[in-house]
Parts: structure tokens; C-alpha cells; sequence
């Protein structure tokens, strides 16, 4: 087997689940997977405690929180059942202009948390504007320029903080994920497109180069990123 270089990201490498005719069986069993693999691996449940939390009680009404790129919901739903847990009401939203994840996330609607098929830009047409933005496992995805792109049009959208994780690429990630995510990955697109993730991921000192002097990048959990900046509304 060829070893994999993980010394730089593989921008070029394509994920299975974003061909358009990928096997919707498969990508529907992905999304409903997510919830169990974003618990145990995005850090959001640390990241609310230690981050969110303080910002969604310091405004004297329910914040608005918008999840960007919000793919089949499960990161939005946690962070709602987070906040409930703690009292804070909390207006949830969660946009995705991919029809397939947005079909998935309506499943986790209910009061308080509403999800569009739309796209960051349509978004700011329309003139919203959210108190939170956030994203989950989007900045891989991006081309250099579409980087600078969503992360600019995430904070066009806010007028308080910012937020987007994502995976810090890194051999003892890649090892430990191909290993862990075996149980739940038949029927699924997990172990291919988890493994290519981490491959077109970012290290915390290109990701902090490629969005610049504006943005505080951290590393909040194991084998996490957390770019955090200020909203421009």
C-alpha cells in the first residue's frame, strides 16, 4: 500500500458524497451517521461550554444562531439541546444550498430550529443578520479562494462572533479515524470521505496563514480547529 503524504493538504482529492449522482442510499446513511461521528469527534460540546455558552447569555434576548453549511442538521440539533439543557432560549438556523442535506436536516426541525436550502449569499440578499455564525467541517471542502469567500460572506452575516471547525490534518488523526470509524461505516461514506477529509485538511498554521491576521485559529480538542473572528454587520 502507498503510503499517504500528509505533509500538505490535497486540495485536488474529492469527496464521494459531494458527486451530485453519488448512491443516495449510501449518502442518506452517511448523513443520519453524522450525529454519533460529530459527538464523538467535532469538540462542539466543548466548545459551547467553554465558548458559546457566554455569548448566547450576555444579550438580554434569545440570540440568533445561524449554522453555515449546516449539512444534515445533527450539529445544530446538539448545540439546541445543549442550550435548552441550560435554560437560553435560542433562535436556531441552519442553511445548506445542497437540496440533499436539506432533505435530511428537515427531519430535525422543530420549534426554535428552522433549516433553508440557501447559501450564504442568498442569505445576505436578503438582509439577515445573526448574532452567531458558525460552520462545521466546510472549510476543507473550499478552494484558497472560496476560503476567503465563506469566511467573509460568514461574517457579512454576523454582527457578534464567528466560528468555523474543522479537522487538523495529521497522521496520528488519520490513523487513529481509519481505525474507529470501521464499526460504523458499512453503507456508508464515512471511512473513504473521512480519511479524504483529513487529507485536504488544514494544520493550525496554514489554516491561520490562509485566513489572516483577523482571525484567532485554536486548537479547542484533539485533532480540532477552531477559527473564531468578528462579525462585519
Amino acid at each position: 500500500m502507498t503510503p499517504v503524504n500528509l505533509s500538505r493538504r490535497d486540495e485536488q482529492l474529492l469527496e464521494l458524497m459531494d458527486d451530485p449522482n453519488c448512491d443516495p442510499q449510501r449518502l442518506n446513511a452517511t448523513l443520519r451517521r453524522f450525529g454519533l461521528v460529530n459527538r464523538l469527534i467535532s469538540g462542539w460540546d466543548l466548545i459551547y461550554r467553554r465558548r458559546l455558552r457566554g455569548i448566547l447569555t450576555s444579550l438580554d434576548r434569545p440570540a440568533r444562531v445561524l449554522d453555515l453549511g449546516s449539512g444534515g442538521g445533527d450539529v445544530l440539533a446538539r448545540l439546541a439541546e445543549l442550550a435548552a439543557r441550560d435554560g437560553i432560549a435560542v433562535d436556531w438556523t441552519g442553511a445548506d444550498p445542497d437540496p440533499r442535506a436539506h432533505e435530511a436536516a428537515r427531519a430535525r426541525a422543530e420549534p426554535g430550529i428552522s433549516f433553508l436550502c440557501a447559501d450564504a449569499d442568498e442569505l445576505i440578499s436578503r438582509g439577515e443578520s445573526f448574532d452567531v455564525v458558525l460552520s462545521n467541517h466546510v472549510l476543507h471542502h473550499l478552494s484558497a479562494a472560496e476560503l476567503q469567500q465563506f469566511t467573509a460572506a460568514s461574517r457579512q452575516l454576523c454582527s457578534g462572533t464567528v466560528m468555523h471547525t474543522d479537522i487538523a490534518r495529521g497522521r496520528l488523526a488519520y490513523g487513529l479515524y481509519s481505525v474507529a470509524i470501521t464499526p460504523l461505516a458499512p453503507g456508508t461514506f464515512l471511512r473513504t470521505d473521512g480519511l479524504r477529509s483529513i487529507r485536504r485538511s488544514y494544520q493550525r498554521a496554514e489554516l491561520a496563514s490562509a485566513l489572516g491576521p483577523d482571525w484567532d485559529v485554536s486548537s479547542p480538542a484533539p485533532f480540532r480547529l477552531l477559527a473564531q473572528g468578528a462579525g462585519h454587520v
